[in-house]
């Protein structure tokens, strides 16, 4: 396959191809892994960026039913909506549960919106390794909005952040209990909290949860690439759709602000440098399965394991013969 035609087809907004390119990135054959690299550079080199959106939430917060209506109504704004839904993965196959196709009914069938479930392949964070790679794709193809759904939270925040431009956190109504229960971590890092299921009989207590995170997210320190008041909390409701045009337009209101005083661009850099890192890593990993480092390891382990070697001493032998290759 040509990678520079498939790169093309994506382009001109072929969705089979762009369902093919994510195909290829997300491949751990190695012969794939080059071809990846290019088509993603025959991509990025169009130039496009959308409004990359990363959602987290507690199981059971409505994020699937939230993705769909805030999917539906930018669609009927005129925006093209790609959603990269990044599942659990299988420990038998590896590929994904819950296909989130088959819950976002309405919105898969969209011809604006693209849906794309992928595997976590028990990536920290619930955020598939290549999730970045589908991400520039999806801007290639011409969407202006991307967001990126992860399997939970509180595993590894830091992951989601590196990949979009907002994170947002879902969270459902509930008591003092859980606000407790979520990691400071994460609300540090969420830009907005968007308070779901705010209709019926937990409209009222939506609106008290609202305040709880209000009060937390005020005695948070204000970032500084932050305009006033935000970070902020708000109620929606994705089965009555009420509140979502709002925190639409507070989403582009703070994207904005961030573009407009060089924000975006600093953070974009920042994200690109992170994975740069991370690519490093992950390939110094790969080298310790192959051989003969995967020997050497072998060997050291099983003097570790009898006893013959500390596990930090064997670390300081491997780490040596890997410099001397």
């Amino acid at each position: 396959m040509d990678m520079t035609e498939l790169a093309k087809a994506v382009i001109a907004g072929d969705r089979r191809a762009l369902a093919r390119a994510i195909t290829r990135v997300e491949s751990t054959r190695a012969d794939h892994r080059a071809e990846a690299v290019a088509l993603v550079a025959h991509a990025r080199a169009a130039g496009r960026q959308a409004l990359r959106i990363g959602l987290s939430g507690t199981p059971g917060v409505g994020k699937s039913t939230f993705i769909e209506a805030f999917g539906m109504m930018l669609v009927a704004s005129g925006l093209r909506v790609a959603v990269l839904a990044v599942d659990p993965s299988s420990a038998r196959s590896g590929g994904s549960i819950l296909g989130d196709k088959t819950r976002m009914d309405q919105l898969s069938r969209a011809p604006a919106a693209f849906i794309r479930p992928s595997p976590s392949q028990a990536q920290m964070g619930g955020v598939a390794r290549r999730s970045r790679e589908a991400v520039a794709l999806c801007e290639a193809a011409g969407f202006d909005v991307v967001l990126i759904e992860t399997v939970g939270v509180g595993q590894s925040e830091t992951v989601v952040a590196e990949i979009c431009d907002l994170f947002i956190l879902l969270l459902a109504p509930a008591g003092g209990d859980e606000l407790q229960g979520v990691k400071r971590g994460i609300m540090e890092m969420a830009d907005m909290i968007l308070v779901n299921k705010a209709d019926g009989d937990l409209k009222a207590a939506a609106m008290r949860t609202r305040a709880d995170y209000a009060g937390a997210l005020h005695l948070l320190r204000r970032r500084p690439h932050d305009p006033e008041g935000f970070p902020k909390a708000v109620c929606v409701s994705a089965v009555e759709t009420t509140g979502l045009a709002e925190a639409w337009a507070d989403m582009q209101a703070l994207a904005d602000w961030r573009k407009q005083n060089g924000h975006w661009t600093t953070r974009r850099a920042q994200q690109a440098r992170h994975w740069f890192g991370e690519e490093v890593r992950q390939g110094l990993l790969a080298v310790l399965d192959r051989e003969p480092a995967k020997g050497a390891m072998a060997a050291l382990g099983a003097k570790v394991a009898a006893g013959d070697l500390s596990p930090e001493a064997a670390a300081l032998h491997m780490l040596a013969a890997l410099g001397r290759q």
